[in-house]
């Protein structure tokens, strides 16, 4: 192959630098996924209220108040797990089993169906609600769709279902959260994923939140700005799941 005379680039050289660059962009993108804050990281610290176990999938556990009742957490989209620990550390503090699971390239939709691993191996928890931040809530919403007879309940943080994964005739409960100053989420899409769900689905908005603060990873590209603090979400994201738990459990 002849070189390009210093100073102009050949079409055909172009044609073999235009994938290499593609590839390097996508493997970049891949490989630089928002990070867990420390505080993130700090929650996942084994103590007296609840143990946490990092070997497979992040289960924490409470050491004291237990139910049969566990959650199941998809993280959004090129987002690292470990951000998630503040609001499932909370969710297990207050007795349930809470299971964050790393996705390969922190993208869930490389593997929707990892629930169901969870689920085998945790036999002493009768009752399993799913859900997920973002690109993790909609292949939470599908995971459901598909084991219907294994989830007892679905929880939507900034997501919605895919229009081929139907929910609105399926007798699951399912809680859908959101924020007025989400700059990320379709809103179109969320808005009309009112048809795709339960007639009886729980909406919340949290007013002042935004989409990065489902989590603790920091500020994300296209997000408005938040007019409540982080702690503010989470305590009310977690206070709205805890409430649909209870509404949900076996008396």
């Amino acid at each position: 192959m002849k070189w390009p005379k210093e100073g102009a680039i050949s079409p055909l050289w172009l044609l073999l630098i235009i994938p290499v660059i593609a590839a390097a962009g996508v493997s970049i993108w891949l490989l630089t996924p928002y990070s867990a804050t420390e505080q993130a990281l700090a929650a996942l610290k084994s103590d007296g209220a609840v143990s946490v176990d990092t070997s497979r999938w992040i289960v924490l556990t409470p050491e004291e108040e237990k139910t049969q009742t566990g959650f199941i957490l998809y993280p959004g989209g090129r987002v690292d797990e470990k951000a998630y620990a503040v609001l499932a550390r909370l969710i297990a503090e207050a007795g349930y089993k809470t299971v964050i699971v790393p996705m390969p390239f922190d993208l869930a939709v490389l593997n929707p169906s990892a629930a169901r691993g969870i689920i085998q191996a945790f036999p002493d928890i009768s009752q399993w609600y799913i859900g997920g931040h973002s690109l993790g809530g909609a292949m939470a919403a599908r995971f459901a769709y598909l084991n219907t007879e294994s989830i007892s309940g679905l929880v939507l943080l900034a997501s919605y279902p895919a229009r081929n994964n139907d929910l609105s005739g399926v007798a699951i409960p399912v809680l859908s959260i959101s924020a007025s100053l989400d700059g990320v989420v379709d809103r179109d899409n969320l808005e009309n994923s009112r048809n795709l769900l339960p007639q009886d689905t729980v909406w919340f908005e949290i007013e002042g939140g935004n989409h990065a603060q489902f989590g603790h990873y920091g500020e994300q590209r296209g997000d408005l700005e938040a007019r409540v603090s982080l702690e503010e979400q989470i305590e009310q994201t977690t206070k709205a799941i805890l409430s649909f738990f209870k509404k949900g459990e076996y008396h």
